[in-house]
């Protein structure tokens, strides 16, 4: 039964017929789990690292420096490449899982590719939850990170394909929501078991990942594959009755000729990563690798990382820092919702660009404010300051939340043709995991040597971002994906002088130099 219905377009301005059926909100529902165990993955991490139990059983080292009160600095205390690793290993393995994601994916489906990555899960938890030393810890953060580039390879593939037009960009942004829930969810798990008594606590903060990887497996059992990725591989009556599923409607013709024209053509492209490297599909390559890049200089996912330990690092005492993750972790999810209401009816460009104001005004008030009150040896900072540190914080992630965090998921989802979907993904994936890992295992360090100066560093990059969202990204709000070729990036004033073939620009060169004329000149 139809929860509502309204028209989607289709090519060449025909109306596709679509309803918002239960079977396409429980399918996305479903399939956003994995935003739920990534979200977790990095919320967890932050609260055991400032657990005194779990630095005196793995990191010592850091433990002891932590309780030195004659310490050269207050922002080195937890300058470790071992414990950074401990959070970045998960985004290494990631990165390196991308790769097999993306066969998966296109062989095996997203459905597959779902279920998959939720095995990896549960092993990785079983390994961090039982760990007697690193070595285990490490491997179990690897599986992890296994499992997080399976899901981000699939799910985001899967909510754009399965999604009706005008509310793709809502349903595609419960991924990003679920990320924000289950940071929450982490982060009031490590408030709650770092104050039981006999320092196991951490095990139940890393064990409790068990919960959302249970959910992600069992949701790809049940859920279908999209019609994309069925008719993709040759099941065209599986398709059509997908389809016909999804949409609430029989009169899916229309939609389904048009998906087996895009899998026909697609099938023409026999090395799609070869190809994404072809003039025509430089713009949409461009866009994903810079948002990917952007989105982890803005800062967040390091102060996601480390919320507790920043805090604790700026004079709160572990139970404050733990309850200020708290609150920023509510925050996040708060303003996450925002996003799925306003994506579709505001655009992305103008959340994007407000929101780089709002965070490049947050960070810069921050740096300010430490670096009066924060030296190496003293912290000065009263509870009224406190306070204000923690609401520019939640300020900053707001903006995050409701912008940068969802639309570098969203935005290259829905921009690549099918022929390189799969292909442009996993090199977004691919790019995102590599900068989540050079900030996760960078940050601690930069903290130490920047002080205060970390924040001013990020504020600069939102400036450049900025700019590059303002005078080189395209809208594609309510575009269907088939179309964004003729509606976006042929419309765009650089970006449209990429979509000719490569055949084409060499034919423009040679008739360019026999009639005199240098070939820059024809382009």
């Amino acid at each position: 039964m139809a929860g509502g219905g309204f028209s989607a377009s289709g090519a060449g301005g025909k109306e596709f017929e679509a309803k918002i059926t239960p079977i396409v909100i429980i399918s996305c529902i479903m399939a956003a789990t994995g935003g739920l165990m990534f979200g977790y993955d990095i919320g967890v991490s932050g609260g055991v690292t400032s657990m005194d139990p779990f630095l005196k059983k793995f990191f010592p080292t850091v433990y002891k420096r932590t309780k030195d009160q004659g310490l050269n600095s207050n922002y080195c205390k937890y300058d470790n490449q071992g414990l950074q690793l401990f959070t970045s290993s998960l985004y290494l393995a990631g990165l390196t899982a991308t790769f097999f994601a993306s066969y998966t994916t296109k062989r095996l489906g997203r459905r597959l590719t779902m279920l998959i990555a939720g095995c990896f899960f549960i092993v990785g938890v079983i390994l961090n939850a039982a760990a007697q030393d690193l070595a285990m810890l490490i491997i179990g953060r690897i599986l992890l990170g296994c499992g997080v580039g399976f899901a981000n390879q699939a799910v985001p593939l899967f909510l754009s394909e399965i999604a009706p037009t005008r509310i793709r960009g809502g349903l595609n942004i419960l991924f990003q929501l679920n990320v924000t829930i289950g940071i929450l969810f982490a982060n009031l798990v490590n408030y709650g078991t770092a104050k039981i008594s006999g320092g196991w606590g951490w095990r139940l903060s890393l064990g409790i990942a068990g919960f959302p990887a249970l959910l992600l497996t069992l949701g790809a059992i049940f859920v279908v594959d999209t019609p994309n990725s069925l008719i993709e591989r040759g099941h065209l009556e599986e398709g059509k009755n997908v389809l016909r599923k999804i949409r609430g409607t029989d009169n899916i013709e229309p939609e389904f000729l048009e998906l087996v024209e895009a899998s026909r053509i697609a099938k023409e492209v026999k090395h799609p990563f070869r190809n994404l490297l072809q003039r025509r599909n430089r713009p949409q390559l461009i866009i994903s690798v810079a948002l990917q890049i952007f989105q982890q200089f803005t800062g967040i996912n390091a102060i996601m990382f480390y919320a507790p330990v920043l805090f604790s690092t700026l004079g709160f005492g572990s139970s404050a820092a733990l309850y200020s993750a708290v609150i920023t972790g509510a925050v996040n999810v708060l303003s996450t919702v925002v996003s799925v209401y306003s994506v579709d009816k505001l655009g992305r460009r103008i959340l994007l660009l407000e929101a780089g104001v709002q965070m490049l005004i947050s960070q810069v008030v921050i740096a300010i404010i430490l670096g009066i009150k924060v030296t190496d040896h003293s912290d000065n900072l009263s509870h009224g300051w406190g306070i204000f540190v923690v609401v520019m914080i939640c300020t900053y992630v707001s903006a995050f939340a409701w912008s940068w965090g969802p639309l570098g998921w969203l935005i290259p989802s829905e921009t690549f043709p099918l022929e390189t979907r799969s292909a442009g993904q996993s090199v977004t994936v691919c790019v995102n995991l590599l900068f989540t890992f050079v900030m996760a295992q960078a940050f601690l360090s930069m903290l130490c040597h920047f002080k205060y100066g970390i924040f001013l560093f990020f504020s600069g990059w939102i400036f450049v971002m900025s700019l590059f969202v303002f005078f080189l990204l395209p809208e594609t709000k309510n575009v269907p994906i088939e179309e964004m070729t003729d509606r976006v990036w042929k419309q765009h004033w650089l970006w449209k002088r990429y979509m000719v073939d490569d055949d084409d620009v060499d034919v423009v060169k040679k008739n360019g130099h026999a009639n005199g004329f240098h070939p820059s000149a024809q382009l």
